[in-house]
């Protein structure tokens, strides 16, 4: 795959979408560096610690309905899920963590413009980049079964987890599931992923769920929809682990 710059990307928290009020992301994530340094070193010496991860952000002042300033004014003190997406074709990486908003610093410029700088810390499982399961936002008017992403590799034995934003939604209910196929549908019938469901959603969420750290999880990954509903427009996140991970 050849080299790609940022355009085209998107940015969501707790299920609504601020792409247009932002001018910048920053994603930072991984093991926390612990010093260790003994007294007979003369540099420092490092070692991984916990799992952790951060997204900061500067923020147009859009003082719309639902739109950057409502989003971030209100400092929540509970968690927030928040994605970033290289682009919006299916299957593209996609970053999503389960976070704290931590501050909302405003800056009022020389040259008239006013911005907000915004940071979202981790909060249990750290920053997990994934892939895109829907093309960004997917909309949908009844039960359907979506395209399918190829992971590649065959099948893995670490589990997975998975991130969804619902962004509008008109009905009784939703659920949107992972099925799985080590084909792609062909002699290996799809087939629910096992803890692969959302909890159904009646509005605008956001949700975080993990299978078994030990299941298996086959090559191709879809994402489909159930329930009684007329409009559903919503993002899903997989990270199929490739190796043992632990939170």
């Amino acid at each position: 795959m050849a080299k790609q710059s940022g355009l085209g990307d998107n940015f969501y928290i707790a299920g609504y979408d601020v792409s247009g009020d932002l001018a910048s992301v920053n994603v930072s994530g991984g093991p926390a560096a612990l010093e260790v340094t003994g007294i007979d070193k003369s540099a420092y010496e490092r070692t991984g610690g916990l799992r952790t991860g951060a997204m900061s952000w500067q923020a147009w002042f859009n003082p719309a309905t639902d739109r950057a300033h409502s989003r971030f004014k209100t400092l929540p003190t509970a968690d927030v899920i928040t994605t970033y997406c290289r682009g919006t074709t299916l299957g593209n990486s996609a970053a999503a963590m389960v976070a704290k908003q931590i501050n909302y610093d405003g800056t009022r410029g020389d040259d008239g413009s006013f911005t907000f700088q915004v940071e979202a810390q981790s909060n249990a499982f750290g920053l997990e980049w994934g892939r895109l399961l829907t093309a960004g936002k997917r909309t949908d008017t009844t039960a359907t079964n979506g395209s399918s992403v190829d992971f590649g590799t065959g099948s893995t034995t670490f589990g997975l987890q998975a991130y969804l934003h619902v962004f509008a939604f008109t009905g009784t209910s939703v659920t949107v599931k992972l099925q799985e196929s080590s084909d792609n549908g062909g002699a290996d019938a799809w087939a629910d992923v096992t803890g692969g469901a959302f909890t159904a959603a009646t509005g605008i969420t956001s949700q975080r769920i993990a299978t078994s750290s030990t299941q298996t999880v086959e090559r191709y990954l879809r994402v489909v929809t159930t329930g009684t509903f007329s409009n559903a427009v919503f993002a899903v996140v997989v990270n199929r682990n490739d190796t043992a991970t632990s939170f």
